[in-house]
């Protein structure tokens, strides 16, 4: 499972021109899910977006989580995240999961992060989505559940 977290003055999510989710200060999350992905891959990762010391604290230094900077999630699923271009010039998604299995696993994530205090707000599971995103530094992480040692 892998993860793009990049820190937000505010980020919203519209589809066929309608908002669907939409968020002030937090995190903006795009989350792919690899085919083998598990439970044990949303509670790592979950931990980690939850865990992140990524926000300023009073003295300006990177030192809190987005639940102590009272900020909220938006997670976007992006299966284009296990796209591989390492042969020619057109990505093969082959190592992302099976639409029905990611769903599942998404939604787990999000669930995860609710379980925790987080207000999370999604985006619309395999649709055309506009992402708009005030990034704030910009501060941005990657996150990969099979990089965790």
């Amino acid at each position: 499972m892998r993860a793009v977290a990049q820190r937000v003055k505010k980020a919203h999510v519209a589809v066929d021109g309608e908002i669907v989710g939409q968020i002030g200060k937090g995190l903006v999350v795009f989350l792919g899910i690899g085919d083998g992905d598990s439970e044990a891959d949303c509670l790592y990762l979950a931990s980690k977006i939850w865990g992140l010391r990524i926000f300023e604290d009073g003295a300006g230094r990177m030192n809190c989580s987005v639940q102590e900077a009272k900020g909220d999630v938006l997670c976007i699923s992006q299966f284009t995240l296990y796209g591989d271009c390492r042969k020619g010039r057109r990505p093969s998604f082959v190592e992302a999961a099976p639409p029905g299995e990611a769903v599942t696993l998404y939604e787990r994530v999000c669930s995860l992060l609710r379980e925790k205090g987080l207000k999370v707000s999604t985006g619309v599971f395999q649709a055309m989505m506009d992402v708009v995103v005030h990034n704030d530094g910009p501060v941005t992480i990657l996150l990969d559940s099979r990089k965790n040692f």
